[in-house]
């Protein structure tokens, strides 16, 4: 093309603002994430876990005996100090019943945590429809925000409200006096029915059950949801750290009330998860916190659950 046809051209583009647009300013970032809510279908029941938020914990200073190189595992798995770590509860809609396990810590643990009630509305239920809030221990992350779910029946071993609940203990403890205080909340409205656990275990619903899973605190027990051959368990405090405890199920935790009672619940646990293949929920894996595991020498592969838009 000759030359001044193209430079008139060029001209020609310029002027209708056909050149190199102009710089923007960069919007501020906006951070957060979207509703923390996950579903499945169990059988013909609806599991929904939901994120209670984060903790930061100095995994380093708490995991105790057999003492780990935590340091390196994390380094392993792409994780730092302190570990940002999950806090999950998930709800169980039988057809029939509603069922909740564990309800996350509302406002005891800070900013971070305390959204289990935000996501379950925005996955679409409301706090009235629960029929059941099952605990699997009284730690404040787990029972904190049970207060919210007006026309619920609050579940728990009775070895756990022994232990929290002695008179004793609630005079020593903020955290316990504010426990003591959302169960009179449902023990004044004859809501509250702790269970003596059994090795067979207690049924709360046709098709949940809880079964004992002693160590962590004296009451605490795991829950399992099962319909038509399909089966998950809860686990809440069975296990903290999956970078280390997975590999090393015989490392304990200082949260632990029993170290010694602890670990060999945990070991049984992961072994008939393995075995029998079947899903399981927890508490502090990172959210949606549910998966299978995998034998692989004296430890474990965890392999979470795959993604499905669950139609």
């Amino acid at each position: 093309m000759p030359r001044r046809p193209l430079t008139a051209a060029l001209a020609f583009a310029l002027g209708l603002g056909l050149g190199a647009a102009p710089a923007l300013a960069a919007g501020p970032q906006l951070k957060g994430q979207a509703p923390g809510w996950y579903r499945l279908q169990l059988g013909d029941f609806e599991i929904t876990a939901l994120s209670d938020g984060t903790l930061d914990l100095a995994v380093d200073k708490l995991l105790q005996q057999p003492v780990p190189n935590t340091l390196r595992a994390l380094q392993h798995a792409y994780l730092g100090l302190p570990l940002e770590t999950s806090v999950n509860a998930y709800l169980i809609n039988t057809g029939a019943k509603i069922v909740l396990v564990d309800t996350g810590a509302a406002g005891l643990f800070g900013p971070t945590a305390g959204r289990v009630l935000a996501n379950l509305k925005a996955s679409g239920y409301a706090p009235e429809q629960v029929d059941e809030v099952v605990i699997t221990h009284m730690h404040g992350d787990h029972i904190g925000g049970a207060a919210a779910f007006p026309n619920a029946m609050l579940r728990l071993d009775k070895r756990d409200a022994d232990f929290w609940l002695a008179p004793e203990k609630v005079a020593k403890s903020d955290g316990a006096k504010s426990t003591a205080a959302i169960v009179k909340a449902f023990a004044d409205t004859g809501r509250f029915k702790p269970f003596d656990g059994s090795a067979d275990g207690v049924e709360i619903v046709p098709g949940v059950k809880a079964f004992p899973a002693y160590g962590h605190t004296p009451g605490h027990s795991n829950y399992v949801a099962e319909s038509k051959g399909q089966k998950m368990m809860f686990w809440g405090d069975l296990m903290h750290v999956a970078a280390v405890q997975f590999k090393e199920p015989a490392v304990t935790i200082q949260f632990d009330t029993d170290p010694k009672a602890a670990a060999p619940a945990r070991e049984k646990a992961y072994a008939a998860a393995a075995q029998g293949g079947y899903y399981v929920a927890v508490a502090h894996v990172s959210f949606p916190g549910i998966g299978r595991l995998r034998a692989d020498g004296k430890g474990y592969d965890w392999l979470p659950v795959n993604y499905s838009a669950n139609r």
